[in-house]
């Protein structure tokens, strides 16, 4: 019985190998049936990456204005009136939710 089998067990092998082979070229992590949630995943991480470097511009911006060398007057004045909630009282102020 073994005798019989033995001459299709490197065909099943290539067979099986061809099929692991195709079953992730479609569905695996790279395949093509997934590209569209790569793409999905690209872009969000893209957004992320953008507001994350519009975030780190306002923080950097922000020390630039509180070093010790010039620290800008209007800044700090701005900065206390926002963290204290103080104005004078001729000021409109509009609070915005950050």
């Amino acid at each position: 019985m073994l005798l019989r089998i033995r001459p299709y067990v490197p065909a099943a092998l290539i067979a099986g190998l061809f099929f692991y082979f195709g079953v992730n070229a479609m569905i695996g992590d790279r395949g093509l049936l997934t590209h569209a949630r790569r793409d999905a995943e690209l872009a969000q991480k893209q957004r992320t990456l953008a507001a994350l470097r519009q975030e780190h511009a306002r923080l950097a911006l922000h020390a630039r204005l509180l070093s010790a060398s010039t620290p800008s007057r209007d800044f700090i004045e701005e900065q206390a009136q926002t963290v204290l909630g103080y104005a004078d009282p001729h000021d409109y102020v509009i609070r915005q939710n950050d």
